[in-house]
């Protein structure tokens, strides 16, 4: 059976909304097809996988040692977080105006949409731009005042803001199960929390700040998805606006509280090496977004949550290891309770969301036989 060209556009934006809809939910995507890598030799496949996963983990864990670096880095001593949000958005911009302009220079070797900022859109964004422009700050002034080790813990409340605010805005319902995962994580925070202070590490402004910027991911999420019918269904079109916004946005504030002034009496503001870090981290930003669409197209949304949960519990080892930090029995088991309950809550949604996909299928039969 052929189907119809135009369809098929509209597939590709359509999946990835339902992408966005299963971060928040946590669960597989009911309406998902099979995919066409399936149909390759298994060890081909399972090649490709370990290859986008360790991708995966190598881009998203080298980003968030680099940003604690340009964030608090004893060496560097630069006191600017807004400034450095601000030049990864930056960077961002232009990689994407860059792979747009090559894709219409180069139609068959670069598959980028067309970027064109429309006024009367980047309007209607902006409220969402003011959510992602949140998110991404306190996502850094929280690595800034919290350690790597404890950054995992400090944003673990994402979960428990998805469900809170799918009832309160979505007025969707959380199942009992679901309901006790998040009080696993809840527990694991306030442990964390707790084994933080008894050990004189605990900075209450930067848990502050992981609990906001784990309220803005929800939010975002949320709000990415309303917006996306705006921008043709496309995640780049959206990145694009989002960036282009936020650097605007973000140069009042680079006035205001002061980092502009701090910036002229930065004695390594000459520096390559400065300054090739900072586009460093820009790229790792741009390219957590391509690497993380990657793995889910090559897994699925419920193998992603689990393997950005596995590398968590990595990422913390290796922060332990690396600063050579030592922790109590306590300490890791609220981490233990963080990456459990997180896991546990992605298992119950996809459970639930299956058993949900099944259940349609006998009420069709009885309609069928009735009809006979």
């Amino acid at each position: 059976m052929q189907r119809d060209p135009g369809t098929c556009k509209l597939r590709a934006p359509l999946k990835r909304s339902r992408i966005l809809h299963m971060a928040l939910m946590g669960g597989p995507d009911p309406y998902s097809e099979p995919d066409a890598s399936r149909e390759k030799p298994f060890l081909l496949r399972a090649l490709q996988i370990a290859l986008v996963v360790s991708l995966y983990w190598v881009t998203s864990i080298s980003m968030v040692f680099l940003n604690k670096y340009l964030l608090d880095s004893s060496s560097l001593q630069l006191d600017a977080p807004i400034f450095v949000t601000f030049y990864q958005c930056l960077v961002t911009t232009v990689l994407c105006k860059g792979l747009s302009t090559l894709a219409a220079c180069f139609p068959g070797a670069v598959d980028f949409p067309t970027l064109c900022l429309d006024l009367r859109v980047a309007r209607s964004v902006l409220p969402l731009s003011v959510v992602f422009i949140s998110m991404i700050t306190f996502n850094n002034l929280c690595l800034k005042y919290v350690g790597v080790a404890f950054y995992n813990v400090g944003r673990s409340l994402t979960t428990v803001f998805n469900v809170l605010l799918s009832y309160l805005l979505l007025k969707q319902t959380t199942s009992f199960y679901a309901l006790l995962t998040c009080g696993v994580i809840i527990g694991g925070f306030w442990l964390g929390v707790d084994q933080e202070g008894a050990e004189g590490t605990l900075s209450w402004t930067g848990t502050l700040f992981g609990v906001l910027a784990s309220l803005c991911v929800s939010l975002n999420a949320i709000y990415t998805k309303k917006v996306l019918p705006l921008v043709d269904g496309s995640i780049w079109r959206l990145t694009f606006y989002n960036n282009v916004i936020a650097c605007v946005l973000f140069l009042p504030l680079l006035l205001l509280l002061g980092e502009l002034q701090a910036l002229r009496f930065f004695v390594q503001l000459g520096s390559a090496h400065f300054w090739g870090m900072m586009t460093l981290g820009g790229l790792f930003g741009f390219a957590i977004g391509y690497v993380t669409g990657l793995q889910i197209k090559f897994t699925s949304p419920l193998t992603h949550n689990v393997s950005g949960t596995a590398k968590a519990c990595a990422q913390t080892v290796l922060a332990v290891l690396y600063y050579e930090e030592t922790k109590s029995f306590l300490w890791w088991t609220s981490n233990l309770m963080v990456l459990g309950g997180s896991s546990a809550y992605t298992w119950v949604r996809g459970w639930e969301m299956k058993k949900v996909q099944e259940e349609p299928g006998p009420k069709e039969d009885e309609k069928n036989s009735m009809r006979v």
